[in-house]
């Protein structure tokens, strides 16, 4: 469960401490389906030092065969891209992301790429998509999906909930660190990804409102029918200032606005 980053304590979700970056990707492997995932190679004699200088987490010392995730910023400091990134040789690199979302991992990669030994090449998912298992294990677990919890060019590193494992604070400079250090050391961003349990049958869209006391305070980014709950298990973007409130929550699903409440993920 140490990977798994968003979690409530009383009413107020926070990212845990225990999370063992190197251990991350193998801990996520379950429901990361790899067939729905785009690749970024970059390779060359100026790989490693040039993609230290991008990327919000440490290389320098990963070994081949070795993988970590990263967060991708952009200069202000949102999110480009989720990747996981892998060593494959000495002088490469291979970044997989959400299917859909290479060409924006590619195109973030070669902005900066000026007098430098190295190239990047793509390669398409194989499958548009998750599988619905995969789906369902990664809503169960709270893990952020491109295009679901994190939007390019919008979504801020706090609010995903992988900066544990995704940020390493302690590495030089690279483009957005200055504001996801800000934001990190405030210990209190504007929005946070959340667990939901909601009540009913009626599976919510994404982009579906969450409501308490009656105004819009987040909208639903993923949701299941989930066997473990016997119920419907979302995952949402809400204000931090309305989940210290503790609600009570309603969610806008066809049948109307329907409790919900917030939950630890992953979902027992």
């Amino acid at each position: 469960d140490g990977v798994v980053v968003a979690h409530v304590v009383g009413s107020v979700p926070r990212q845990t401490g225990h999370v063992d970056t190197d251990n991350a990707v193998t801990q996520t492997a379950a429901f990361i389906d790899d067939r729905a995932r785009d690749t970024v190679t970059v390779a060359g004699g100026d790989a490693m030092s040039y993609l230290q200088s991008q990327i919000a987490q440490e290389i320098r010392d990963l070994v081949v065969g070795a993988a970590r995730w990263t967060l991708v910023l952009d200069p202000a400091g949102k999110v480009d891209a989720l990747a996981r990134i892998r060593r494959t040789a000495d002088d490469e690199f291979e970044l997989d992301t959400d299917a859909g979302f290479g060409e924006t991992l590619q195109a973030r990669i070669d902005r900066f790429k000026i007098r430098v030994d190295v190239s990047t090449t793509r390669a398409d998912a194989e499958s548009p998509s998750p599988s619905v298992q995969h789906e369902l294990a990664r809503v169960g677990a709270g893990w952020p999906r491109m295009g679901c919890e994190i939007e390019p060019g919008v979504t801020i590193p706090a609010t995903t909930g992988v900066v544990p494992v995704a940020v390493n604070f302690q590495k030089g400079c690279y483009p957005g660190q200055e504001a996801v250090a800000k934001t990190h050391h405030r210990g209190k961003p504007p929005t946070r990804l959340i667990g939901l349990k909601i009540e009913g049958d009626d599976l919510p869209g994404p982009g579906a409102a969450v409501l308490s006391g009656g105004a819009e305070v987040g909208r639903v980014t993923s949701s299941v029918r989930s066997p473990y709950l016997g119920g419907i298990a979302a995952l949402a973007v809400v204000r931090t200032s309305a989940i210290e409130n503790g609600g009570p929550f309603h969610v806008r699903t066809p049948a109307g606005d329907t409790p919900a409440a917030i939950a630890e993920t992953p979902f027992r």
